[in-house]
């Protein structure tokens, strides 16, 4: 994300709801954007109807997560899979909101 944007950006807390100020909205089509094939966008992920930059984390380099979960989608109920929780967003910057 530029320096020049206007979305304020603020890391997730575990146990509480992510706060991203003036969250940017993004649609499904837009989300599928950011699957890390472009290496001009950031690759994001949502998950309970928030939008995370996962960019800088290791393990969705290239836009996949250890060859399994797809960025540029909802992940919501993909964790189940996973050998763990939710907490792990606390790590990423929530960057907007997801809309159907």
């Amino acid at each position: 994300m530029s320096g020049s944007s206007s979305v304020r950006v603020e890391r997730a807390t575990h146990g509480k709801e992510p706060r991203c100020a003036r969250m940017r909205r993004y649609t499904r089509s837009e989300l599928a954007r950011h699957d890390g094939s472009d290496p001009a966008l950031p690759v994001l992920i949502a998950f309970k109807g928030r939008v995370y930059d996962v960019s800088r984390s290791f393990p969705w380099a290239r836009g996949v997560h250890w060859g399994v979960v797809r960025a540029g989608s909802d992940v919501s109920g993909r964790l189940k899979e996973s050998i763990h929780g939710e907490e792990m967003l606390a790590r990423v910057p929530c960057v907007g909101v997801l809309i159907d």
